[in-house]
Formats: structure tokens, C-alpha cells, sequence
């Protein structure tokens, strides 16, 4: 079967796969649901099925021929904590959790692409579907690894997109090397004397220290990073007081940091510690720092990024396929598979009038439209990697 004509009869039920999971969306490592329906439709076409990595990850296997290879291709499951604001007729049923990153477009892709190979079987070696659990907050990838996932399903290499609103549609935008940032939040407590606020003079105001250090972390990555590493540092939370007339005991300062080199990462961390530190001693307080990492940068591998850079052009176009000038700053913890094995992560772009809402935005929806895309360049993709000798 032609793979046009393969896509082109399945995409009513694509398009269904995907209103039906964004109906239904569901937080990481609860994806109950989501994981059952999957299963469910891989176990249909002839799949053999695993489920149970991470808890709600489901891999679907297909092998073809004697060939020794074998492939690893990602979609994630899971949903946020956002209230949908769309008013679609499938809008999340859920109230304050909606498919507001696309991860019910990608999860239908790969669907699409596993019905297409199986029918196909124009391919020899081994494919591994890999539905991914927690992408947006726990890490899922990296537990589904650390819970054997290469060891039971031996890639030689993996893959993975994102669906993006800010890039024209169709465009594929990839870069060799780093792609997505590594991503870090400090927690700084600053420990106050509080007291009556007609009486300042009796108190030790973490306010006043707390927005000193608010300022003084400024300075990190003009001062103390080179200009040419890209780095982020984002006071996103403050938190302190009640009332005009207390100041209170302590302040909060939340505070999102973004990196790519693992040495401007240790750097950050130190400056922030000394920063929060050293302010509040100077205000005679003292000032503690959680400081939690969280995912690595994804780091893209040459030969993986240059073989889907070579088959978009073949199937999309040389004007649909761009190489990105700057990596995004936004994490990924596809980034852990891609520390495991040889791979790439890229990018597929979904813009059409310019008003589309962006990634975790109320009002985001997925464009249905990109569904034959992805499914068809995944099932190209599987069947180029693994070609038949």
C-alpha cells in the first residue's frame, strides 16, 4: 500500500484518536486512561505490546524481516494543570487539566504511523513505539530508563518531536547539539525578625533584604556568565507578608534558572547561593537556598540530526526544512534518552493565521491538520532507518 494512501484512509480516525485523548486528559503517572487506550489500539493492529514502564508508559514492538537493527520513536502522553479555555465540543472534560502542549497530537501521530507500518511492513529490523509518561513534570522519561527501557527494548537510535505554534506549518526545525535548555529552580528563604510595621526599627525586614536580592540576581548573567552562552535566570515567585502594618518573619523568592553547558550550570548555582547569601548577611539576616536540578539540555547527536535533516528535505521540501540558529530555552526530558542513545529531537511547525495560542496557553489547541504529517515522516522515517538491504 502507498504510504499517501495509507495516511489519507486513516485520518478520520486519527483525527478521533486525537479529540478523544484531549477530551481526557490526564497529569503524569496518572495517565490510566490514556495508557489503556494506547495499549488497546497497538494490541489491534498486531503490536506486541509492554505497559507498565513508569508506571502508565506503554511500549508497542514490531519487528519485520531478520534484520539486527532497531529504532526507538517517542510521543508523550501526558496533560497540565491548566483550565481549558477553547470552548471546543471535545474540550477536556477534566476541569483544570487540558492537552495544553500538544502531547494528544503526538500521541495520534505515532498511532497513525504504528496502523502504517504494520500494514506496510516495508521495513527490516526491529521498531520500538515508545509512549512516554510524565514529560511534563516527573521525568518520565528518564524512569521508564532507569527501569530498564533500553536493556528490554535495545535501540540503536531514537526519536522524537514537538509540535510548535511559533514556526510556519509544515517547517521542520532542527539543530545539531544542544536544542532545549537545561532547566533548575532555587528556592531562596530569607529569615527575618518580624514585627509591628509603625516600629521598623525592632524588626529585621525580609522584604527589604528580599528585594535586594531580587536586583543583585540580576547581575548573574550580565556579570558573571559569558555573553556567549546562552543562560536565563527568572525571578518568577516573591512571597512575603500579609498586611501594611506587620512585616513579617521571612520571604520566599522562587526563582527559574536555564542553561545548556554543564560548567555555566554549576556556575549559576554558586553565584545564586553566594548572591542570596551574602545580601542578606549584609542586611544582618540570613538567607537559605534550595537549589533542586531539574532535566539536562537536550543534546541532539550529528549523524541522527543530519539523517532526519536529509529525509524532511526529501519529503517535505528544502524550503520546509530549516536548521535553527539558536537552540529554545524551553527543557525537555526526551534529553535523558538521548544521553542513553544516538537520536534527535526536532521540531514540526503548526502556524497557519499567526493567532494560533502558544504551548500551555488556555486557549492552545492542536492543529489536526499535522497529523498525516507526522504520521506519514514517522512512518518514513522507521522504514529509511531500517531499510531493507
Amino acid at each position: 500500500m502507498k504510504l499517501s494512501a495509507a495516511i489519507d484512509n486513516a485520518m478520520p480516525e486519527l483525527v478521533a484518536i486525537r479529540r478523544d485523548l484531549h477530551a481526557h486528559p490526564e497529569l503524569g503517572l496518572e495517565e490510566t486512561r490514556t495508557s489503556a487506550f494506547i495499549a488497546r489500539h497497538l494490541n489491534a493492529l498486531g503490536y506486541t505490546v509492554t505497559t507498565g514502564l513508569a508506571k502508565t508508559g506503554v511500549v508497542g514492538t514490531l519487528r519485520c524481516g531478520t534484520g539486527s537493527r532497531s529504532i526507538g520513536i517517542r510521543a508523550d502522553i501526558d496533560a497540565l494543570p491548566i483550565h481549558e479555555e477553547t470552548g471546543l465540543d471535545y474540550a477536556s472534560r477534566t476541569p483544570g487539566l487540558m492537552h495544553a502542549c500538544g502531547h494528544d497530537g503526538h500521541t495520534a501521530m505515532l498511532l497513525g504511523a504504528a496502523r502504517a507500518l504494520t500494514e506496510r511492513r516495508n521495513f527490516d529490523g526491529t521498531i520500538h513505539l515508545i509512549f512516554q509518561p510524565a514529560e511534563e513534570n516527573c521525568g518520565g522519561a528518564k524512569i521508564m530508563i532507569d527501569e530498564g527501557l533500553f536493556e528490554k527494548f535495545p535501540c540503536d537510535a531514537v526519536f522524537a518531536l514537538h509540535n510548535e505554534p511559533n514556526l510556519p506549518f509544515g517547517r521542520f526545525a532542527l539543530r545539531e547539539g544542544p536544542i532545549m535548555a537545561a532547566v533548575d529552580e532555587a528556592r531562596i528563604t530569607v529569615h527575618g525578625r518580624g514585627g509591628h510595621g509603625a516600629e521598623p526599627q525592632e524588626t529585621a525586614d525580609p522584604i527589604v533584604c528580599g528585594a535586594s536580592i531580587v536586583m543583585a540576581l540580576q547581575s548573574i548573567v550580565s556579570r558573571n556568565i559569558h555573553p556567549m552562552d546562552p543562560t536565563v535566570v527568572t525571578v518568577g515567585a516573591f512571597h512575603a507578608g500579609s498586611a501594611s502594618n506587620i512585616i513579617p518573619e521571612r520571604a520566599e523568592i522562587v526563582v527559574g534558572i536555564r542553561s545548556f553547558d554543564p560548567a555555566v550550570r554549576d556556575e549559576l548555582e554558586r553565584r545564586i547561593r553566594m548572591v542570596a547569601e551574602a545580601q542578606a548577611a549584609s542586611f544582618g539576616m540570613r538567607a537559605t537556598v534550595d537549589y533542586q536540578r531539574s532535566y539536562d539540555a537536550t543534546i541532539n547527536h550529528r549523524a541522527e540530526t543530519d539523517f532526519v535533516r536529509n529525509l524532511a528535505i526529501r519529503f517535505a521540501g528544502t524550503d520546509k526544512v530549516v536548521d535553527l540558529a539558536r537552540p529554545f530555552m524551553g527543557s525537555e526530558d526526551f534529553a535523558y534518552m538521548l544521553q542513553q542513545r544516538p537520536g534527535t529531537y526536532f521540531f514540526l511547525g503548526s502556524r497557519v493565521t499567526g493567532e494560533e495560542k502558544p504551548l500551555h496557553h488556555p486557549g492552545y489547541n492542536f492543529n489536526d491538520d499535522l497529523l498525516p504529517i507526522g504520521a506519514a515522516f514517522w512512518t518514513e522515517l522507521a522504514e529509511a532507518y531500517l531499510a531493507r538491504s
